[in-house]
């Protein structure tokens, strides 16, 4: 079969200085595909009536050939040679030193550090590579086309995350506060943008802590820059101040229904019935004894007014020292009814620990028994302590038998011959001491 150099004429067969490349072979038949006869001139023509979307660049001034002022100034030949053979490259395209500022599509951003074949594919010509962002990334946009295709109206280079300002006030709904920093797809679920609500409660009905008690005005408590700040004055909006505790308790905690229909009593135990550890024994007046504060903050009550005035170290003592119960009328006044397991004396000397005692504290004890008594101290009975005579199986009383055989029978060395009245020989001193009369 002979082949395309067969048509030639001998001249031309022995002029030609090589094959063409495999995409020039089948014009390789007719030298006037590409050369004029006796001339260098032209050839360009010839090339670009071939190669027309690189004309076409030319003519517009744009891409590769047509941003280059040698590609308008030279023949093609002077980039380009041929007749080197069908698998020689006359392209000589060094994609490692390839200046892209060169074409029409500048590599800015994220595109600087991206490798060729990322945009252009291997069997394509570099010019078919798409310069608009679908046609990279229709498969990245998250948008699935809702928003159209100029991606780089919202999108900067630098990466899909880099967003470049949109005025939303275009949209009717203008972007303030809080709203500012809220991604897109917050409030665009499933890249949804047309008809979206624009009141609070279309978006934020999940998140309303008051469950649609206080209906779906917001806007007139909350502001935009966040929700935690409430422009809404009790204390100029309604008739109850809050003050103490009331103004850190949440709205709920009293308004447990639509705050603008009900009408709440402002008395303590209309709210805190139940929080009355006193079960109403103290009556409903609160206010009293304690502070919108709080229940144990400064409880003002005067127990001097009571039964029982505080006196001495009772003063320091805790109301839960006394009143194991919220019941504080139960208490009883009695030393004992406190101080059972205080008694050194185990009850010989009764309950009437004022006696002797006094509320400074249970070592300032004074007790004149000479004074006091109608048992009169003398001689070895000075000495003695109060347990020695005040047993506890002399029961709790201070009415104990004033005779000797009472506490000395024991020591009695008459065994009882001489009868009761010691007194009559011994005297308080000394039974050792006898004296006859």
């Amino acid at each position: 079969m002979p082949t395309p150099s067969s048509a030639q004429s001998l001249l031309e067969r022995l002029v030609m200085p090589g094959d063409l490349i495999e995409g020039h072979a089948d014009l390789e038949s007719d030298c006037a595909n590409c050369h004029v006869s006796f001339s260098e001139e032209g050839e360009s023509a010839l090339c670009l009536d071939c190669h027309e979307k690189v004309d076409q660049d030319i003519a517009d001034r744009r891409g590769f050939h047509g941003r280059r002022q040698e590609v308008l100034e030279q023949e093609c030949r002077y980039c380009h040679t041929d007749h080197d053979g069908r698998d020689a490259d006359i392209v000589q395209l060094d994609t490692e030193t390839f200046d892209h500022t060169n074409t029409d599509f500048t590599l800015e951003g994220a595109h600087a550090t991206l490798p060729c074949a990322s945009c252009h594919a291997a069997e394509a010509k570099f010019r078919d590579a798409a310069s608009d962002c679908v046609g990279c990334h229709e498969e990245d946009q998250p948008h699935q086309g809702r928003l159209g295709s100029d991606c780089a109206a919202c999108h900067a280079e630098t990466g899909w995350a880099g967003l470049k300002p949109f005025d939303h006030s275009e949209t009717g709904f203008a972007l303030a506060g809080a709203h500012e920093a809220v991604a897109c797809s917050a409030c665009h679920v499933g890249e949804v943008y047309e008809g979206l609500p624009t009141d609070c409660v279309g978006c934020h009905q999940i998140q309303d802590v008051h469950s649609g008690r206080f209906g779906e005005d917001c806007d007139s408590c909350h502001v935009v820059e966040v929700w935690t700040e409430v422009r809404f004055d009790h204390d100029r909006d309604t008739e109850f101040s809050l003050v103490g505790a009331h103004e850190d308790a949440a709205c709920e905690a009293c308004h447990t229904t639509n705050a603008f229909a009900e009408d709440l009593a402002t008395d303590c135990v209309a709210c805190h019935e139940a929080d009355d550890p006193h079960d109403g024994q103290l009556g409903e007046a609160c206010d009293t004894c304690h502070a919108p504060g709080g229940w144990a903050e400064e409880v003002a009550f005067d127990h001097d007014i009571t039964r029982f005035p505080l006196l001495g170290l009772h003063t320091l003592v805790p109301c839960e020292g006394c009143h194991l119960d919220p019941a504080f009328r139960s208490a009883e006044p009695a030393c004992a009814s406190c101080h059972e397991d205080d008694d050194i004396h185990e009850g010989s000397l009764s309950d009437q620990c004022e006696t002797c005692h006094n509320p400074n504290g249970w070592e300032f004890w004074t007790f004149d028994h000479d004074a006091q008594t109608d048992f009169a101290l003398t001689g070895a009975h000075q000495g003695m302590s109060c347990g020695s005579c005040h047993t506890p199986d002399k029961a709790a009383s201070l009415q104990i038998a004033q005779d000797c055989v009472s506490c000395h029978a024991e020591d009695d060395a008459h065994d009882g011959q001489f009868g009761k009245s010691c007194n009559l020989c011994h005297d308080t001193r000394s039974f050792e001491d006898a004296r006859l009369r």
